[in-house]
């Protein structure tokens, strides 16, 4: 179902290390098992970055559930700060309503800090512990989740990483796929989807996402009442919304805190 471009062939050729950054949302799900028939799969190690206590129950145990069920090494990337840590500090050295201490669009601190940033740390470690020098970093995004995402390429090389005799390759294997595509390929594997979905989730991150949708924060809301409350109060307390819509989060989701 997706195209394997040549490089990446020549990669698998060469025993380059697959790594899979999971979420556990369905995107990574049929990712996981699209690549597992077409790299072997003792050259792929599944990364979920976990976020604590504001990403979604569940979320890490279902990843790490489809890498042991085809047998693949899992490995937990955590960041050395919580996301409530790092909008608490950028608020006490830049105060004020007009301040940015809330991620947004532009700046996406939170992906940097909280998931990129620890999951690049743990590939180092793995290609230093295996001795080798080439990796595949595979992410499960799609095109048509967004503008910003179809303008995503699929495969270049990272030459921010490709350092000291090392080539890093970025790949989203399922970026032309679309969402009955992927559901499909999870139903057809015999496999489920995180609980989330069957609430009516649209995707799974962060439980309170700066571009979540109004119905996945509404969720949200309802499934974790006390999470919610904090998000509400720092939103009250440092002036300025969480959402990229710049809507009152009790506002948007029209469950009051």
């Amino acid at each position: 179902m997706i195209d394997v471009p040549n490089t990446i062939r020549e990669k698998i050729n060469a025993g380059a290390l697959f790594v899979l950054n999971d979420s556990g949302g369905k995107d990574s799900q049929a990712m996981r098992i699209c690549l597992r028939g077409i790299v072997p799969g003792e050259q792929i190690v599944v990364i979920h970055a976990s976020l604590g206590e504001v990403e979604w129950p569940g979320a890490l145990e279902h990843a790490r559930s489809g890498a042991e069920r085809d047998g693949l090494p899992f490995v937990v990337a955590t960041a050395v700060k919580t996301f409530f840590d790092m909008v608490e500090h950028r608020f006490k050295v830049r105060p004020g309503p007009n301040s940015s201490c809330w991620p947004s669009a532009a700046n996406r601190q939170c992906t940097s800090d909280l998931k990129r940033g620890p999951i690049e740390r743990e590939t180092r470690r793995l290609l230093r512990e295996r001795g080798l020098r080439e990796v595949v970093t595979c992410m499960g995004i799609r095109a048509d989740e967004s503008a910003s995402r179809a303008k995503a390429v699929d495969l270049r090389r990272s030459e921010r990483n490709s350092v000291a005799g090392r080539d890093w390759w970025e790949w989203l294997p399922i970026h032309r796929l679309t969402r009955s595509e992927v559901l499909r390929v999870v139903a057809n594997a015999g496999e489920s989807l995180h609980p989330a979905y069957a609430a009516g989730n649209q995707r799974l991150s962060c439980m309170f996402c700066i571009m979540g949708s109004r119905n996945d924060l509404r969720n949200a809301a309802i499934a974790n009442p006390a999470l919610y409350g904090r998000y509400v109060e720092l939103e009250r307390r440092t002036g300025y919304t969480m959402h990229q819509s710049r809507i009152p989060l009790p506002q948007l989701t029209g469950v009051p805190a």
